[in-house]
């Protein structure tokens, strides 16, 4: 049965798993080899060659998730995406990057590009007007991410890739946010789809690994990069990723619809000033959010009234984790401003509207009853503390 033709729950479960011929077990065999047979055979395959057996087949079905034709697996997020630039970019070329956008990536921009005599520009805003406002004639490289982290806001992923192939620009968006269950980019024209895997690809908080999908063609120039670069991921952890991506679908579904419930209720709590999340109708981008997503996600941030301290908050909580990673099975929280957005400055956060106040919020498969009650008792201890 064609790929295209299977259910979520299906390709998640089945596509890529490694069929254990000898014993007929149920689950996919581990290779922890190290070494394998080079004379008389036609793949000469090596960990750090990305092409292992548990490679290759988890590459199946993260493609056959993001309707690429490749994929290939790193062993973080930040493998994967310093990887991906490294492998389009040289001395001389200029990248277009959102100006919200994950904090890691932003100071592998901003700290190691200079060193490879890479030029790169952070938009003024996250439209594609700000996107084409700001092309060189040596723009090579556009990259986006929607939902963005942590303020939510949506990207036209259509029109950036529309831009792109116009200009001949390659075009990249970091979707760990919606994951593959809400939003298939590669179906509006983007060129490259990055995971930080570690996140709900995992889903269980105990997985480092990054993806990249794309075309064959790409991900072959990936590869030879990658190779060189030896960000490639344990064989162990491949096959753990491989588990927990049986359920990716049933866990994301469910994670969203709690987070859907959860925003509105945050919305209408007396305590909360702002509430960030592309399923609320309030959201700027709503309407874009119903056209290109498949969910609204997961992830949602809010910020309680002024005079509750956001630290001392999240400290009273006893449900829900402070955590600084995310997309796990448990509800986490975190300030972005000491995690994600740590390493910007003071004013280039709030440049982007990220306050102190801001607390980023991963909804996780509890009930919701229970996550409520959780916040109010929190609420409730901080401003018995002042």
């Amino acid at each position: 049965m064609a790929q295209k033709q299977l259910g979520l729950n299906t390709i998640c479960t089945h596509v890529g798993e490694i069929k254990d011929t000898q014993f007929k077990g149920a689950v996919s065999p581990i290779y922890t080899s190290t070494s394998y047979e080079f004379l008389d055979v036609d793949i000469k395959r090596y960990p750090r060659y990305f092409n292992t057996p548990n490679q290759e087949h988890l590459c199946k079905k993260i493609a056959a998730l993001e309707h690429a034709e490749s994929a290939i697996i790193f062993s973080s997020g930040m493998a994967a995406i310093s990887t991906m630039f490294l492998a389009f970019l040289k001395i001389g070329d200029h990248v277009l990057v959102q100006n919200t956008l994950y904090g890691g990536t932003v100071n592998f921009i901003k700290e190691e590009l200079p060193k490879y005599g890479i030029e790169y520009t952070f938009t003024n805003g996250y439209n594609v007007e700000d996107f084409e406002k700001d092309i060189k004639p040596n723009t090579k490289f556009i990259l986006i991410e929607t939902p963005s982290n942590p303020l939510m806001t949506v990207t036209d992923i259509a029109a950036v890739a529309k831009l792109g192939k116009s200009r001949g620009i390659l075009t990249a968006i970091d979707n760990t946010f919606a994951s593959p269950i809400n939003q298939n980019p590669i179906d509006f024209g983007i060129d490259m789809v990055m995971h930080s895997a570690t996140k709900y690809l995992g889903g269980h908080s105990d997985i480092s690994a990054g993806a990249v999908a794309a075309s064959k063609e790409i991900i072959d120039k990936i590869w030879h990069t990658g190779i060189n670069l030896g960000g490639n991921l344990s064989d162990m952890t491949v096959w753990l990723l491989e588990r927990s991506m049986k359920t990716l679908a049933l866990r994301v579904k469910a994670q969203t619809a709690n987070a859907m419930e959860m925003a509105k209720w945050l919305l209408a709590h007396p305590k909360v000033k702002n509430v960030y999340y592309p399923g609320l109708e309030s959201h700027p981008e709503h309407q874009l959010a119903k056209q290109q997503m498949n969910g609204f996600g997961a992830m949602l941030s809010f910020e309680l009234e002024d005079g509750i301290d956001a630290l001392v908050f999240q400290k009273q909580l006893m449900l829900i984790k402070s955590s600084m990673s995310l997309a796990g099975v448990e509800s986490t929280v975190i300030s972005p401003f000491l995690t994600s957005h740590a390493l910007l400055t003071a004013e280039e956060r709030l440049n982007v509207g990220i306050s102190d106040q801001l607390i980023r919020f991963s909804v996780g498969i509890e009930e919701c009853v229970d996550l409520q009650n959780d916040i109010d008792q929190a609420i409730e201890n901080t401003i018995k503390l002042k």
